[in-house]
């Protein structure tokens, strides 16, 4: 299938989507260092490339032509326990309204969306209602569920939700629940992370992590450890190393989608393609 991706950052949906067969014909990424590391890591020659999707015109999503998937981690600062939770007061919460304006112009059968967990119980729930409500308005059948990265092959507990919008009137089959001893993927990294001992391992206020070693000793993960943990190849962070600076780096790391995960339900989507 043919997607686009939305609040692209480093690529995280489209390196899991490309493992599962699918085809990306663009992105949109604000972050100019976030755009420089996907650039490097993803061949963008010929794509459509958007920056601010605020400034996006509607004719313009006209010109994407054709998709099957929009693909977007809509920025979740406004929905975290760790921020001011103002949800749809905070102005990165309307940015999941551009997310219907580009699925009302180019009416993919599909929508494979990411947040925080705390979004669901985020204002006694209303808050996800509000986007439930915007998306049925829209022609979309809804299912979604919490998955945590730790079942898919990466030592990171990291719980998201995922919600996945059914056009109507497409032949779409439901791509959850999963079932964690049937989800793990391989990304065929050949430095797995499973050589970090995960028995300790938390967010710093710089989006850094720290983890306890085989030495009980506690230390600063590297960038390339953290791009591990997300499910990213070595390969990829050698690539973005080369553009940006470490302080960079670990804040893609911090603001990506697990790789392993998005490339598990992409499977499934493939699939149903089939």
């Amino acid at each position: 299938m043919k997607f686009f991706d939305l609040f692209a950052g480093i690529g995280g949906f489209r390196l899991g989507m490309e493992v599962a067969g699918h085809e990306c014909v663009g992105f949109c990424e604000i972050d100019k260092f976030a755009r420089a590391s996907y650039k490097a890591i993803h061949d963008t020659e010929g794509e459509v490339e958007l920056h601010d999707i605020t400034e996006v015109s509607d004719d313009t999503i006209r010109g994407i032509g054709h998709v099957d998937v929009i693909c977007g981690g809509f920025p979740c600062q406004a929905f975290s326990i760790a921020g001011a939770r103002r949800g749809f007061e905070d102005t990165r919460g309307t940015l999941f309204f551009e997310i219907t304006r580009f699925a009302s112009i180019l009416r993919p059968k599909l929508l494979l969306l990411e947040n925080v967990k705390g979004l669901l119980n985020h204002d006694r729930g209303d808050t996800f209602k509000t986007i439930l409500g915007a998306l049925d308005e829209l022609g979309y059948d809804v299912e979604w569920e919490v998955l945590n990265s730790k079942n898919f092959g990466v030592p990171q507990n990291r719980e998201r939700v995922f919600v996945i919008g059914h056009l109507r009137g497409q032949r779409t089959r439901e791509v959850f629940p999963f079932r964690s001893n049937s989800a793990k993927v391989d990304m065929q990294n050949e430095q797995s992370t499973n050589t970090l001992t995960a028995r300790y391992a938390a967010a710093q206020s710089n989006g850094s992590y720290i983890i306890e070693s085989e030495q009980k000793a506690i230390r600063k993960l590297t960038p390339r450890e953290c791009w591990r943990l997300q499910g990213f190849p070595d390969w990829a962070f050698d690539k973005a190393r080369e553009v940006n600076s470490d302080s960079q780096l670990y804040k893609q790391a911090g603001n990506s989608v697990t790789v392993n995960v998005i490339a598990a339900i992409a499977k499934r989507i493939k699939a149903e393609d089939n």
